[in-house]
């Protein structure tokens, strides 16, 4: 989500109008996710990214809340 909200808001300022434009914006975009989520991992000590689905952890999440 914060790739896309920050290739977004690159996109309004820069207006890109050609394919390239565009690519080189979406790079950028992934760049700054990609470093945010290393910044956290790097603090926080933990996986910022998960192999597990949302919805997996979720339904395991309801199983603890119920007693199962």
């Amino acid at each position: 989500m914060l790739a896309e909200a920050s290739t977004t808001e690159i996109s309004k300022e820069k207006k890109p109008k050609t394919f390239d434009e565009n690519k080189t914006i979406d790079q950028q975009g992934g760049t700054i996710a990609g470093n945010t989520r290393k910044e956290i991992e790097e603090k926080t000590g933990k996986k910022v990214v998960s192999s597990i689905s949302a919805k997996k952890i979720l339904a395991d999440k309801n199983k603890k809340l119920k007693g199962n």
